[in-house]
């Protein structure tokens, strides 16, 4: 199996550290809004890249955060006038609703930055002690101060955004902030504002920046040491690349995780879909509409590490695509006849899948694999197995294959009524009339398919 390793910048052999142990942090949302399709594309890639390593007999363990402390909760929960506790409880909790209908398996551990303080303090206090991190002077007349990382200490920053310190300084704009040694110093600890969540430290009272807790939820809960660290691109620089210079200058091992996965980024017309700007698709509303497996075809549609942008048309594509997995394995098996081969189908996935998680191939074979049971079955082979490979090579895509709610039962007589109707039609000859029969079904949204055994029927998803 073969992963993009950021760090590196090329397709690496993927091998864990430990045997078939897997040890991954994603990083996660901060819970102050819905959340949009943005979010979806990275949890659900990273999702399909947790099953895919289960699937080879990986042991995987996956660690998510939220991060439910930060300046944007503060302001919406002072607009709204509530507790920031209260914003990010809410947020999270509409956030692990839609996850749990995309069929995203849960993480091992979903720590929050509040509940992580003392590792937090405990981490910033051992980067002081090796001269990797410094307090800034007490600010607005209090005895609180601001805590900032050295980045002039490591040799090394800049490593995974393959930047030199004095690029990053030349022509950008960086504002001194009073305390810091060196423009592009970040911030670990910020000193408490009137009025906002503050926690005691040795520096007094405050909370940590955002890069900070990263770094010590990943090393609380998976160890000094990972495999994989994920997220999408956007986070390469600052915050990846803050994490790196934190954790391995505070453990003292080098690398802090071995590969870095990043995901392209979900696009609206020509942007980056982000909640900041309110150029985005609401997750649960797409879910709503959609389906969640329709989701997880449009998204998986296209490399992990490519931009996607999103339409009406692709979601409808995608719709169309998981309809099409969902009919190949509902399909009545005749049960006789030379058994199909889905052999080759899957030996194409797994090339796929470990040709750096390329889910555009992998789903290729399966719509091959799902046309080919057609055939079978309308040849009259037995399609079973076959059947049995496509709905277990699927759900290494996350895909459910279920039926939507039916909600025609109370009609079923009549529906059966119009078959029956339609059969004699067909016996006589009367084309016309019962293609009119199956057209007018059609438009009510009900699908008839003629098989070997005759017509069945069942609602469009």
């Amino acid at each position: 199996m073969r992963l993009h390793n950021t760090l590196t910048g090329r397709v690496e052999e993927f091998t864990p550290r430990n045997d078939n142990q897997v040890l991954m942090y994603v990083c996660g949302i901060t819970p102050y809004a819905e959340s949009h399709l943005g979010h979806a594309m990275c949890i659900i890639l990273f999702d399909t890249l947790r099953r895919y390593l289960e699937y080879r007999g990986y042991d995987v363990r996956h660690v998510q955060n939220y991060t439910d402390i930060d300046d944007k909760l503060i302001a919406r929960a002072e607009a709204e006038d509530r507790t920031v506790e209260s914003i990010a409880d809410e947020y999270s909790t509409q956030f692990s609703g839609a996850i749990e209908d995309l069929n995203i398996l849960p993480a091992h551990v979903y720590p929050r930055a509040t509940q992580e303080i003392p590792g937090i303090i405990e981490m910033i206090e051992g980067l002081i002690e090796k001269g990797y991190a410094y307090a800034g002077p007490p600010k607005g007349g209090h005895e609180a101060s601001d805590v900032y990382y050295r980045v002039e200490k490591k040799s090394d920053y800049g490593k995974l955004a393959k930047r030199s310190l004095d690029s990053m300084l030349t022509g950008a704009r960086v504002e001194p902030l009073e305390g810091k040694e060196n423009p592009m110093d970040f911030t670990l600890w910020k000193s408490a504002k009137p009025g906002e969540p503050s926690w005691s430290s040795p520096w007094g009272e405050g909370r940590p920046g955002w890069h900070i807790e990263c770094s010590a939820m990943s090393y609380r809960h998976l160890g000094a040491q990972i495999d994989i660290h994920g997220g999408g691109m956007d986070l390469v620089f600052p915050h990846h690349e803050n994490e790196i210079a934190q954790t391995e200058a505070f453990t003292g091992e080098e690398p802090f995780a071995a590969y870095w996965i990043h995901n392209g980024l979900m696009q609206l017309g020509d942007q980056k879909m982000s909640k900041s700007i309110g150029n985005l698709i609401n997750m649960r509303e797409a879910i709503d509409t959609y389906g969640g497996d329709a989701i997880r075809v449009f998204i998986l549609s296209s490399g992990y590490r490519s931009p996607l942008t999103y339409s009406v048309d692709a979601m409808a594509a995608g719709k169309t695509g998981a309809e099409r997995l969902r009919n190949a394995v509902e399909t009545p098996d005749p049960g006789s006849g030379e058994a199909i081969d889905a052999g080759p189908y899957k030996e194409r996935f797994v090339e796929a899948m470990d040709d750096d998680l390329n889910t555009s191939q992998a789903l290729g074979a399966l719509f091959e694999l799902a046309r080919e049971i057609n055939r079978g079955r309308d040849a009259g082979h037995a399609v079973g197995q076959a059947q049995a490979t496509l709905r277990d090579l699927a759900g290494v895509l996350g895909l459910r294959l279920e039926a939507p709610a039916d909600n025609t039962m109370g009609t079923a007589p009549f529906i059966e009524l119009l078959i029956a109707l339609r059969k004699e039609l067909r016996e006589a000859k009367q084309y016309q009339l019962a293609d009119g029969i199956r057209d007018g079904l059609g438009e009510l949204d009900i699908v008839l398919e003629d098989g070997p055994g005759g017509t069945t029927w069942k609602p469009k998803s």
